[in-house]
């Protein structure tokens, strides 16, 4: 537990929350519903061995911070508790709440035990990932999965390190429980496309035979498909964008646009994933003190690409 303040705002309330959740409880001396609630924050901090972080602000001593959260939620009264995510407030309760509330406010968004220990072992599985030790790191994921079966974001990061691995049967075991779901999420559905490529190129024609066929026929896209579904395959990801431009620039409609699809999923599978992003229009309005939002570091040759395929479609 942390006393908050303008001066340490920013790194022990902002920047913490983008880790863990913070739950800021505002409260003042002279309060009595505020000492009665305190002791029921700090036995649930404890009992959720880390699943979210308090902190607390002194209302009299920090009346800006206080003002523009209770300006924000439209709450005039204390005690006031606020909930911290991703660096944006996203919730908040107002008065001593009994335990059994504060339990039931918290289980609405905090992670379980379980999602918590999925996503320590992503973030382990990245590290060791980095060092170079994929076998560690596909152990970790494939226990942050066992852990929690619905994370996709688990699920997703040990599938594609599967197909990095070449392990393309066990990568399509691992994907089926979220296939269904691609339709609505850009990177399960560029997994899917990333694994159907890599199941078709042991049957596809040989790059020699392919490119044959292109030269012979530049508007041959059938060959320049399959060629490029063999760079794909093989993570040559450039080169596959390479060949789909040239079915998109000369034709954008080709296979209900299945050029321009697996294009734009090879983007996605190049970037970085973007921060999960904060609840934050449950509030009832913005924070002049809130985070900005985190941004994904920009990686020049998928920006190069992106516009490549914006002059080709524009």
């Amino acid at each position: 537990m942390i006393d908050i303040t303008l001066q340490n705002f920013e790194t022990e309330l902002i920047q913490t929350s983008a880790q863990t959740p913070v739950l800021l409880d505002i409260w003042a001396p002279w309060c009595g519903p505020c000492k009665a609630l305190s002791p029921v924050l700090e036995k649930l901090e404890r009992e959720y061995g880390g699943r979210f972080k308090l902190a607390k602000l002194n209302s009299d001593e920090q009346p800006e911070i206080a003002g523009q959260l209770s300006q924000a939620f439209g709450v005039r009264s204390i005690p006031f508790c606020v909930l911290f995510d991703q660096g944006q407030p996203i919730d908040g309760f107002v008065g001593a709440q009994p335990e059994a509330q504060v339990r039931q406010f918290l289980d609405r968004h905090v992670p379980t035990t379980e999602e918590a220990q999925a996503e320590a072992d992503v973030e382990e599985a990245e590290v060791l990932e980095a060092e170079g030790d994929t076998d560690a790191a596909l152990a970790k994921l494939q226990q942050a999965v066992a852990v929690a079966p619905g994370n996709d974001a688990a699920r997703g990061d040990y599938v594609k390190l599967l197909l990095e691995l070449g392990r393309v049967p066990q990568a399509r075991m691992a994907y089926e429980p979220m296939a269904a779901k691609a339709p609505l999420d850009a990177r399960i559905a560029a997994l899917g496309l990333w694994l159907d490529a890599c199941e078709k190129a042991p049957r596809s024609r040989s790059a020699e035979v392919l490119q044959a066929a292109i030269v012979a026929n530049r508007r041959d896209f059938d060959a320049r498909h399959e060629l490029a579904q063999r760079h794909f395959a093989a993570g040559r990801f450039t080169e596959a964008m390479d060949e789909l431009l040239e079915i998109v620039m000369r034709d954008k409609q080709w296979n209900e646009q299945l050029a321009r699809r697996t294009y734009v999923a090879i983007l996605e599978l190049m970037s970085k994933p973007a921060p999960k992003a904060a609840a934050a229009e449950q509030a009832k309005g913005a924070l002049e003190v809130a985070g900005k939002p985190a941004a994904a570091p920009s990686d020049p040759v998928v920006d190069q690409y992106r516009r490549k395929l914006s002059m080709a479609l524009f």
